[in-house]
């Protein structure tokens, strides 16, 4: 009985002792897989941050691209205008420099055409009713001086060459008036109405005449004519207003 009793207590015991470690084996396995999926989850956590970081980098560097090749297609776009902008500018040079030549010949050509020109003016002052001819004159005498500067510009020469014939033009547009001296000494008011006749009247009025330019002389008039003049010498210096005046013309003067 003692012995069956014993057989028993170490059967159970045998069994308590098999059904303890299997627990055990349990609660280890167990724990080991819970280990993995933590340590597969740490894992699979760590890889998706390396994947976001890695599309985040991608993002960027797309993004960065995209902004070069925008910046490279305006360059593009920018050097094809500047290549049109140096291709015309280069043109431009090369037509510049042919009109260079062409200004070098027409410098060396402008002096003596100036001087043919100031040469045919003064030929015209002197065959002209000699109005104001020493103020004429003189103005040839200055401009002729003025050409034989070496300073004086191929342009300036021209300026002050057709500012002489501007004023000569203008006195055949205008009626004028000055103070003179005849031949004899008496001092008289010219009246010069443009380049249809010229006129003289003594101060005290009595005496008028007229420039005869195919006698090359004063030739007395009529009293009929004291007033006329005399309106027009006042028409001249602005004291009356312009109104019609009937003067005696020579033939071929007007």
């Amino acid at each position: 009985m003692l012995i069956l009793l014993k057989k028993i207590s170490l059967t159970v015991l045998f069994g308590l002792s098999f059904f303890i470690s299997a627990n055990e084996l349990v609660e280890v396995n167990m724990e080991s897989v819970l280990e993995v999926g933590r340590e597969n989850q740490q894992l699979s956590a760590t890889s998706q941050d390396k994947i976001d970081l890695t599309e985040r980098q991608t993002d960027k560097i797309v993004n960065e691209y995209k902004v070069v090749a925008k910046q490279v297609e305006g360059l593009k776009l920018y050097n094809a205008q500047k290549r049109i902008q140096i291709q015309a500018q280069l043109d431009l040079m090369d037509k510049l420099d042919k009109q260079l030549v062409q200004v070098v010949v027409m410098q060396r050509q402008i002096p003596p055409l100036a001087e043919k020109m100031l040469d045919t003016l003064e030929t015209f002052i002197k065959l002209d009713t000699p109005f104001r001819i020493d103020e004429r004159r003189g103005r040839v005498d200055l401009v002729r001086s003025s050409l034989a500067k070496p300073k004086v510009t191929a342009s300036e020469q021209v300026r002050q060459v057709l500012e002489a014939y501007n004023i000569e033009a203008e006195y055949g547009r205008k009626i004028d008036t000055y103070e003179d001296k005849l031949a004899d000494g008496t001092v008289v008011n010219i009246l010069v109405i443009g380049r249809i006749g010229m006129f003289y009247q003594t101060k005290d009025e009595r005496s008028s005449g007229r420039w005869n330019n195919e006698t090359g002389s004063w030739e007395e008039l009529s009293s009929t004519y004291r007033k006329p003049i005399r309106d027009g010498i006042r028409m001249a210096k602005k004291l009356a207003p312009t109104d019609m005046l009937l003067m005696p013309i020579v033939k071929g003067e007007a």
